[in-house]
């Protein structure tokens, strides 16, 4: 959770001297990063962590009695203290170590839903949803689990209405994201949560786009499984976390079977052991896991309310400039009490791909595009989009820069 109290402005200069990558050039020009939905850079703090670890603690952890293993088994269990306080879980028995958001899914479609829903279950989620939040529901359908989509409105929001109506005794699970990666939509998950409870059924949230960027508190969301990846939120690749009420997890068997996560074996069986451990067979991603509490500890410094105070004003910012301008077409809510850090476009009538393409040889990085969102795309009536995301290391002076090489885009092609 989030450990300041007192909101103040992040000092972006600052910030930005703790990450060596914006110090390059990208064809000439100063890097300006427009893609943190994607992945974010990371900062000295946390590569420094990364570099230490190998250099001073590497060891197998959880095995050995020797002092290396011991200081790299007690930095992993503090990186998953830290992860469960970040998001205020009840304790580390609630916080699986996973590769990414969609291994966390995964892990409860096949430890969860496959064991507990049949034919004429139903599964609710929405058409704004990442492929990772689609495609693992869509391998029960074989099993006759029906899946059902909640729409948006034209501003992009979720139409609760009919989500509340989709919502019945016959929903085991409800899937949805908390913030739109094309949209930035906010979704108004505590309330999502309390409509699948009341139905009896359990309420996954993909938190990838909102744990690295707001405060996430799943006590008071009341969700069942929260999912979010580390390199979303200034850690490495290959670390992410699924955190799931203790009493689930409990009930559900491992998603993979081998090592460490067992009590004992026998040349006929095995027995496992209690939660988090269980789901965490063989050697885990430990020095990931350690550079993803650095990234906590670095969060929790700026404060996540001014993380996201700094975002809204940015977003404020891009929308204004970006309505100023002719043909550009954006996609989602424009209030950005409602929206994440990100903007999704299209400028006229040229492809995405060929705009990331003018904008990236002035050092412009955006993402172009289906953004592993093809329900949503058509849903909007599109092939692609571009975006721009931002991040605690985005200034106003960029989007400026940015604005400027839209214009100029606008010249190229001749709108």
């Amino acid at each position: 959770m989030d450990m300041l109290e007192t909101k103040k402005s992040l000092d972006v200069e600052l910030i930005r001297n703790d990450f060596p990558i914006l110090q390059r050039k990208i064809n000439g020009h100063p890097l300006v990063y427009l893609d943190s939905t994607a992945t974010t850079q990371k900062p000295k703090q946390v590569i420094d962590a990364l570099v230490e670890f190998y250099e001073q603690h590497n060891s197998n952890v959880h095995r050995g009695i020797h002092k290396l293993s011991q200081e790299a088994t007690d930095l992993y269990d503090d990186a998953r203290n830290k992860a469960v306080k970040f998001i205020n879980a009840k304790g580390i028995e609630e916080l699986v170590f996973v590769r990414s958001a969609t291994e966390a899914i995964n892990l409860v479609l096949y430890s969860w839903a496959m064991q507990n829903l049949k034919k004429g279950d139903e599964i609710i989620t929405t058409v704004m949803e990442h492929h990772s939040n689609v495609v693992p529901w869509q391998s029960l359908q074989k099993d006759g689990v029906k899946l059902k989509f909640a729409d948006i409105d034209e501003q992009g929001k979720l139409r609760m209405d009919q989500f509340s109506e989709l919502v019945t005794p016959r929903t085991k699970l409800v899937a949805v994201t908390h913030v739109s990666n094309v949209l930035g939509t906010i979704n108004p998950v505590k309330d999502i949560c309390k409509i699948a409870h009341d139905n009896g059924a359990l309420c996954l949230i993909d938190g990838a786009q909102s744990v690295p960027h707001m405060t996430v508190d799943v006590r008071d969301m009341d969700c069942d499984f929260l999912a979010f990846s580390g390199h979303k939120m200034l850690a490495p690749t290959g670390i992410g976390c699924l955190y799931g009420k203790a009493e689930i997890l409990e009930e559900m068997p491992p998603f993979q079977m081998g090592s460490d996560q067992i009590k004992s074996v026998s040349l006929s069986e095995a027995t496992f052991r209690e939660s988090p451990w269980r789901f965490e067979t063989g050697t885990p991603n430990f020095a990931d896991a350690v550079a993803l509490g650095a990234a906590i500890d670095y969060l929790n410094k700026l404060g996540m309310h001014n993380v996201r105070a700094h975002e809204k004003e940015l977003v404020a910012y891009a929308l204004k400039r970006m309505q100023e301008m002719n043909d550009v077409k954006m996609y989602g809510p424009t209030n950005p009490e409602i929206k994440g850090g990100v903007i999704s476009f299209n400028l006229g009538d040229i492809h995405s791909h060929d705009l990331a393409t003018i904008l990236d040889e002035q050092g412009i990085a955006i993402r172009s595009g289906h953004h592993c969102a093809m329900p949503l795309m058509t849903r909007l009536g599109v092939a692609a989009v571009s975006r721009a995301s931002f991040y605690i290391y985005n200034t106003k002076e960029e989007i400026d820069i940015f604005i400027n090489a839209l214009e100029h885009a606008r010249k190229v092609f001749k709108l």
